[in-house]
C-alpha cells in the first residue's frame, strides 16, 4: 500500500532505544547532541517574534518567489557577510529542506542523481529519497584539515548527474570549500550540465580564524548554474519560524530559466506564510544579537575541547573551520556503536561518526552549541572512559 519513498522499517536504532528507556526512567544524560538553540540557554528577548503580529500579514498576497520585500531583507543580509546578491534572485522556501526538494524538482527526473558529500548530514538519504533521486557520494578527505577528494568528485559522475550539493561549512567536518575547491568544482560541472547546490546555513558561524574569508561563496558564481541555500534556523537561531531562501547564481540566460521554472514549482504549494515574510526585514536584523550567542558560545566550546584534549594521545580533536559541531577521533576498542551505547549507559549521550557516514571507525561528534557547564561536564566523562583524566579548563 505505501510507497518505497518512505523506508519499510521505521524501527527505531538501539541508541535512540536506550535514551528513550533512560528518560522515561529518569536516568540523567548528559547530552552532547543538541541541535535546537532554542533550547540551548540563549537569551532571546520577548517581543523577538513581534513582528509577525504586524497588521500587513492580514492581507493575503500569494507571491511564488516571496514578498519582494522580505527577498530584498536576504539580499541585504548576503551584503552583511560580504556577498552581492541581487532580490530577483532570491527565492523564499518554508525552509532549507524545502529548499532541496523544490531544486530537486526542478533539476532532477525520477531515477536522475545528485552527489553528496561523505561524511555529511544523513538528511540528503531521506530527502532525495522522497523526490526519487538517488544520492551517490564523494568523499571529503582529513590530513590536518578537512579538504574534497576532486577525484572523487569526477568518479561519481555519470550521465545521470544533475547536481553537486556542497556543505559549507560542513556538517558535522566544519570545512568550509575553498575558493579554490570552488574553481575547480565549478568548472567540472559547468562542462557537463551540472548545477551546483551550495548549503550555506553555518556560514556566519566561523571556529578557526580566516577560515571564512577564504571560503568560496556560490552566489558569487557567474559560470555555472548555483544554488546557495540559507535561512533562519541557523543565521538567527530560529528554527520555528520556518523561513529558508535561494540566490541564484549563474550564466543569466540560465538562472532566468531556473527561476521560472522554480516560479510554477513554489507557485504550486504556496507554502512559505505570510507574517514571517512581512516580518523578515526586522527578523533578520533582531537575529543578530542570537547570532553573536551563538558564535561566541560555539568558538569558546570547540577552543575549550581542544584544550582538555591536548596532549592524551589517545583521543583528539579534529580541525573544525566552523559549524555547531566538532569531531572527536578516539581508540578504536570496540565498535562504534557499541561504545556510544556504552557512553550513554555512563551518562554521556553523543553520535557516532557512522551516523554521517564516516569512512572507518572511532569517530564521535558533540554539539557545540551545548550549554558550556554541560559540555564541560559531558566530555570530561568521555575522556575519562578511555582513561585520559583532562579536565576543561
Amino acid at each position: 500500500m505505501f510507497s518505497h519513498r518512505v523506508p519499510r522499517d521505521l524501527a527505531a536504532n538501539r541508541l535512540s532505544t536506550m535514551v528513550e528507556t533512560a528518560r522515561a526512567e529518569g536516568r540523567p544524560l548528559i547530552d552532547l547532541t543538541a541541535s535546537n538553540p532554542t533550547r540551548a540557554g540563549f537569551a532571546y528577548p520577548d517581543d523577538l517574534l513581534a513582528p509577525l503580529a504586524d497588521a500587513r500579514a492580514l492581507h493575503y498576497d500569494p507571491q511564488p518567489l516571496g514578498l519582494i520585500e522580505a527577498r530584498r531583507a536576504v539580499a541585504r543580509d548576503y551584503e552583511r557577510q560580504g556577498v552581492r546578491v541581487h532580490a530577483d534572485r532570491v527565492v523564499l522556501t518554508a525552509s532549507t529542506s524545502e529548499a532541496y526538494s523544490a531544486l530537486f524538482k526542478l533539476l532532477a527526473e525520477a531515477g536522475d542523481e545528485v552527489l553528496v558529500p561523505r561524511p555529511s548530514y544523513p538528511l540528503f538519504e531521506h530527502l532525495t529519497r522522497l523526490d526519487l533521486v538517488s544520492a551517490r557520494p564523494y568523499d571529503l578527505e582529513y590530513h590536518g584539515a578537512w579538504s574534497i577528494d576532486i577525484a572523487s568528485v569526477e568518479r561519481a559522475i555519470t550521465p545521470r548527474t544533475r547536481a553537486l550539493l556542497l556543505v559549507s561549512p560542513n556538517n558535522p567536518t566544519g570545512s568550509f570549500v575553498t575558493q579554490q575547491e570552488l574553481d575547480r568544482l565549478a568548472a567540472i560541472c559547468a562542462s557537463r550540465g551540472i548545477a551546483i547546490v551550495a548549503d550555506e546555513v553555518f556560514a556566519d558561524y566561523e571556529l578557526e580564524p580566516g577560515a571564512a574569508a577564504t571560503a568560496g561563496r556560490a552566489a558569487t558564481r557567474r559560470d555555472v548554474l548555483t544554488f546557495s541555500l540559507g535561512g533562519l534556523s541557523k543565521s538567527a537561531g530560529l528554527p520555528q519560524v520556518k523561513l529558508g531562501w535561494v540566490a541564484v547564481s549563474g550564466p543569466d540566460a540560465l538562472v532566468a530559466s531556473a527561476i521560472e521554472r522554480l516560479e510554477l514549482v513554489c507557485d504550486t504549494y504556496l507554502s512559505v506564510s505570510t507574517p514571517v515574510q512581512v516580518a523578515a526585514p526586522a527578523l533578520l536584523g533582531a537575529g543578530a544579537g542570537i547570532r553573536a550567542q551563538i558564535a561566541a558560545r560555539t568558538l569558546a566550546n570547540y577552543r575549550s575541547i581542544q584544550s582538555a584534549v591536548a596532549g592524551v594521545g589517545s583521543c583528539r580533536v579534529l580541525r573544525s573551520d566552523g559549524g555547531w559541531s566538532a569531531v572527536l577521533q578516539v581508540p578504536s576498542l570496540e565498535p562504534e556503536e557499541d561504545l556510544v551505547l556504552r557512553l550513554a549507559v555512563e551518562g554521556v549521550l553523543v553520535q557516532p561518526g557512522y551516523f554521517f557516514d564516516f569512512p572507518r571507525e572511532s569517530f564521535l561528534v558533540v554539539s557545540l552549541i551545548t550549554p558550556t557547564a554541560v559540555l564541560v561536564d559531558g566530555i570530561d566523562r568521555v575522556l575519562r572512559h578511555f582513561d585520559c583524566s583532562a579536565l576543561l579548563p
